[in-house]
């Protein structure tokens, strides 16, 4: 960069008004969490989880939750906020997310979102307008019914048939994502995709002066990462997790218990898997999982890339982070970086 664009850039970043939104995102098991805690104490951030899960009570093991006494002093917000038998969409996250960001504004802190729910953080983050489409019950009935009959497959075929941008996008095992978008196509005669463009196209400038980065790794190494983050939420307990959430009277056909780890453990518990063949599910639908997070991430625009296969050491990571941020928000983050 010249000197004269670093001139350029330093006067934009002057001149941008729009409040600072810090971000970190990346597939699960990358290492968001120990670097964000990092982060937050050094910039005086507090984190807001940008993730679906951790919304829930009771919900801890499986979701990689943050014990409180782990959190070294740092707020953390939108965790624990509703309980599993209840449904939280993105909407409701994007509207209690925006409101915790202007109360720690209003505190003169830096908001911080971390997670890898990429629809959730995209939303909050350029501002998407969803549509209310209304619901059918009966409709959504009727195709659970078609699924438990012919297959999740078939469903997922008739969801191509009329949508193939969202099928594109959906698991064909994603039944309650799948025939939302049916039941949207089928009450407004628009396919869901377009309908989600239309959200997405609402906001070509974030409403924040935004700083999105986002952590990648070799492929293997993270699938290494999250075999052996399994391993240890088992270890921890998950099996009398969910054990415990089901006895709690949550169903398991409940939006918390599809969660990955509690869809799987839960189908060990009622007897349709053994333990091993449970495991190994896991442990696949998860790697598939981190696949499709950076399949997303991919398409955020304004996010940063940081790889962490080339800097190895903490300090490294810590500082190229810093760089970044202290290259968007118009102040100094030099002392911080030394």
């Amino acid at each position: 960069m010249t000197l004269n664009n670093e001139h350029e850039e330093r006067i934009d970043r002057q001149a941008d008004n729009r409040p600072p939104l810090l971000a970190l995102v990346g597939p699960t098991a990358v290492g968001k969490t120990a670097l964000s805690l990092k982060l937050a104490k050094a910039l005086g951030a507090e984190i807001i989880s940008g993730d679906s899960m951790q919304v829930y009570r009771g919900m801890d093991i499986g979701t990689a939750k943050l014990p409180y006494e782990e959190r070294e002093g740092v707020p953390h917000h939108l965790i624990d906020i509703c309980d599993p038998s209840d449904t939280f969409s993105a909407a409701d996250f994007q509207l209690r997310c925006e409101e915790t960001i202007r109360d720690i504004q209003a505190r003169g802190k830096l908001p911080f979102i971390v997670g890898g729910t990429g629809l959730y953080v995209e939303a909050v983050c350029y501002g998407y307008k969803f549509q209310e489409h209304g619901g059918d019950e009966q409709f959504r009935r009727s195709m659970s019914d078609y699924a438990k009959q012919f297959g999740a497959p078939a469903l997922h075929e008739r969801l191509a048939a009329v949508d193939p941008a969202a099928a594109a996008k959906l698991h064909p095992n994603d039944e309650r994502r799948v025939v939302r978008a049916l039941e949207v196509f089928e009450t407004t005669g628009r396919p869901f995709s377009e309908l989600q463009s239309q959200s997405r196209g609402d906001a070509k400038r974030s409403p924040y002066n935004l700083c999105l980065i986002g952590l990648t790794m070799e492929r293997e190494k993270l699938y290494e990462r999250i075999n052996e983050r399994v391993d240890q939420m088992l270890g921890q307990g998950l099996v009398e997790e969910v054990r415990g959430l089901l006895a709690q009277g949550v169903p398991a056909s409940s939006v918390a218990l599809q969660a990955l780890g509690y869809k799987e453990i839960a189908m060990y518990l009622a007897g349709r898997l053994d333990y091993d063949s449970a495991v190994t599910l896991l442990k696949r639908d998860t790697r598939h999982f981190a696949k499709r997070q950076l399949s997303w991430f991919r398409h955020m625009k304004e996010l940063r890339w940081v790889d962490l296969d080339t800097l190895p050491k903490n300090t490294e990571l810590f500082k190229e982070i810093c760089g970044i941020i202290a290259g968007k928000f118009p102040y100094d983050l030099e002392y911080i970086c030394s």
